[in-house]
């Protein structure tokens, strides 16, 4: 008998889930985070949860992390050194000249200082020219002179990212030689490994975070792997990737500019393992969590992704799920501004630690879940976590404060706060749909995370997106995606080609090379050449356009139809985005390998089958407080509800890492 074991650490919760590999029973527990070390809210987890299982017979842990995120948004990355070519040097200053926000945005923009300060970073005298040829030859004497600038000053990284690098990345290779003799023990990443594409600043800047995350990362994941190999017999550690699929241990300390948003993206692969099992292929997903809210679109069963990853005002090019987040969630704390007198709720939260007034765990600012509390929402004898009780005076005493200072009666005040926070997430759904050319009314919405199902009712209101699903274990999906997702890798190059002068059969050969590049990373973790699944990705424009959209496509379509099949989705897309489209030639950008393993064992648990009433499940009843009026709500405990089973509203359910609310004039059903 073994186990696979699924671990996410969230703001607040640490979750994991435990699959036994033989049946696909799962085991589930959720833990407070700790954010001074992840890894100790990961070690009590485990602990938690091994009570009955001997820790030997895990036989793999995947882990989706937020390590490498919050170095970058709290700004405890390493100190990095950049070595770039002679009149590069302000490359980071330079970026794009872009400007977030609308018209007059530069009034109020505060540009962030570069990752690599100037004082860091070293010319060397170099070049190459776009096609790969040495223009001028590395000087070799001179750059060993200029790393004293480095030594001396204390980095514990470098970058290397020198022009054209993305066509011949020898120089680059040859610099790193140079400075693991001269600077040894330093990490030393180059822009011809970590992203092998055309641009030098987003080229530049993605090698500049991959090495500014590296240390956290690579100290983090050891400390996993030594306790792993004490306790577990050497159970196979991998880390899930920004887009979704699983990293080895080894690739995610090397590359963790790929683990930018590894934790969402956790929770995007359970939704789709989920759906799939219920019979759902279009749908959004809605994962609210403590301290904020994650949403992803969903199209034929699979997450859309984008080429992109954005954390905080840093843009790299790293796949990813396309995932939107706002800071709103359960411990987002409310609050009325003197000068303004109108409620706000959020980004700033309580976090895990005190977390809300609601745990009494010292918390005394009103946030959401204080507010679901004061209005019923969480019953008093809830248990979150399956252990931590709702202290519901200290909920009450702190949505006072927002009472007092509006003027209104407490559970008015608690309803505004939560009408506000469903404001918000509201608008991270038009983003994700409505502003990408989607209909919502076309999707259904999937609703989990810890406070997820306490909102995802009201949200489905607002944007109109049936039915609502709500999986079993809501909670601690996250971890079930990180538990149910497989092995993935890709090889990327820049390939700046036009339709008109591209012959089908050297691009099917770049690709087939670029497959083989990414099969090596498989080959690695003893995945079967039999198991890999091999698709292929193009980023395309019209001829003389900046953007770019990424086409995916096969092998076998390309060799069958050339590349009018490729041209023809583009034009789709790009009309569906934009509203029109062009009958301008188009070019290729790069082209791409992904290269998937088989999905991880896990077998779907189905339900007995009930007789449509619900009664048996009942445990109490709640007053609940919706739309300015009070209601008496039937508390049901999930574990007791059959498929089949018809719930009235309004109603809450109950279960160890969630609880469900079913607003009035809705139903809920349980399926098998």
């Amino acid at each position: 008998m073994s186990y696979r074991l699924g671990v996410d650490v969230g703001g607040t919760f640490t979750d994991l889930v435990l699959i036994d590999e033989d049946d696909g029973n799962i085991t589930t527990a959720k833990v407070l985070s700790t954010p001074s070390d992840s890894s100790i809210g990961v070690l009590n987890g485990i602990d938690k949860l091994c009570t009955a299982v001997e820790r030997t017979k895990i036989s793999h842990v995947m882990h989706g992390t937020t390590v490498a995120t919050n170095a970058v948004l709290t700004g405890s990355g390493a100190n990095v050194g950049l070595i770039t070519t002679r009149g590069y040097k302000q490359i980071l200053h330079i970026a794009r000249s872009h400007v977030p926000g609308g018209l007059g945005a530069w009034i109020n923009y505060k540009k962030s200082r570069p990752i690599a300060p100037l004082k860091w970073t070293i010319e060397a005298t170099e070049r190459m020219d776009n096609r790969g040829e040495v223009v001028t030859s590395l000087d070799e004497d001179e750059l060993r002179q200029s790393l004293s600038v480095l030594r001396d000053g204390n980095v514990e990284a470098v970058t290397v990212a020198l022009i054209n690098s993305f066509a011949n990345g020898a120089h680059e290779h040859r610099v790193r030689e140079i400075v693991e003799q001269e600077l040894p023990g330093i990490a030393v990443s180059i822009s011809s490994e970590v992203i092998p594409e055309m641009q030098e600043y987003e080229r530049t800047i993605t090698a500049v975070i991959n090495s500014y995350v590296r240390p956290s990362v690579e100290r983090y994941v050891a400390k996993l792997r030594s306790e792993m190999d004490q306790t577990m017999d050497g159970a196979t550690l991998n880390i899930l990737r920004s887009d979704g699929g699983l990293a080895s241990a080894s690739a995610a300390e090397h590359y963790p500019v790929n683990l930018l948003m590894s934790g969402p993206a956790g929770g995007v692969s359970g939704a789709c393992w989920v759906a799939a099992h219920a019979g759902f292929e279009d749908f959004m997903t809605f994962d609210m969590g403590g301290t904020s809210t994650d949403v992803a679109l969903v199209e034929n069963g699979i997450a859309r992704l984008r080429r992109e990853t954005t954390i905080g005002d840093i843009t790299v090019r790293a796949s990813s799920v396309d995932v939107r987040s706002v800071g709103a969630g359960g411990g987002s704390i409310a609050h009325v501004p003197e000068l303004t007198g109108a409620l706000r709720v959020g980004p700033q939260s309580a976090g895990a630690e005190p977390g809300p007034a609601a745990y009494g765990k010292g918390g005394d600012q009103p946030t959401v879940t204080d507010a679901n509390v004061v209005l019923g929402y969480l019953p008093d004898t809830a248990l979150l976590g399956g252990d931590m009780g709702i202290d519901r005076g200290l909920a009450e005493a702190a949505v006072q404060k927002i009472a007092d200072a509006m003027g209104l009666s407490l559970k008015q005040a608690a309803a505004g706060i939560i009408d506000i926070v469903n404001e918000n997430m509201f608008g991270a759904l038009r983003l994700i749909s409505v502003e990408q050319g989607y209909d919502p009314r076309e999707f259904a919405l999937m609703g989990f995370g810890g406070a997820g199902p306490l909102h995802v009712n009201a949200l489905a209101k607002l944007i109109g997106s049936w039915p609502v699903i709500i999986p079993r274990g809501p909670g601690v999906l996250c971890a079930y995606g990180d538990a149910t997702t497989r092995m993935r890798d890709e090889a990327s190059q820049t390939f700046i080609r036009s339709f008109s002068d591209t012959s089908v059969a050297d691009l099917s050969s770049l690709l087939q090379e670029l497959a083989d590049r990414a099969r090596a990373t498989l080959d690695a973790e003893n995945v079967p050449r039999e198991s890999q699944i091999v698709t292929y990705q193009a980023d395309v424009r019209y001829h003389g356009q900046a953007l770019r959209l990424t086409i995916d496509f096969s092998l076998e379509e390309l060799m069958r139809d050339g590349l009018d099949d490729i041209g023809s989705r583009f034009d789709d897309m790009h009309e569906k985005q934009n509203t029109f489209k062009s009958e301008a030639d188009k070019e290729l950008l790069n082209v791409r390998a992904v290269v998937e393993g088989e999905s991880t064992f896990a077998q779907a648990q189905t339900i007995d089958e009930g007789d449509g009433n619900p009664a048996a499940a009942k445990v109490d009843e709640q007053e609940i407080y919706v739309d300015r009026d009070d209601h008496t709500a039937s508390v049901y405990d999930r574990d007791r509800l059959r498929s089949g089973d018809l719930i009235p509203a309004p109603a809450i359910v109950t279960e160890m890492d969630a609880t469900v609310l079913i607003l009035p004039g809705h139903a809920g059903k349980v399926d098998s």
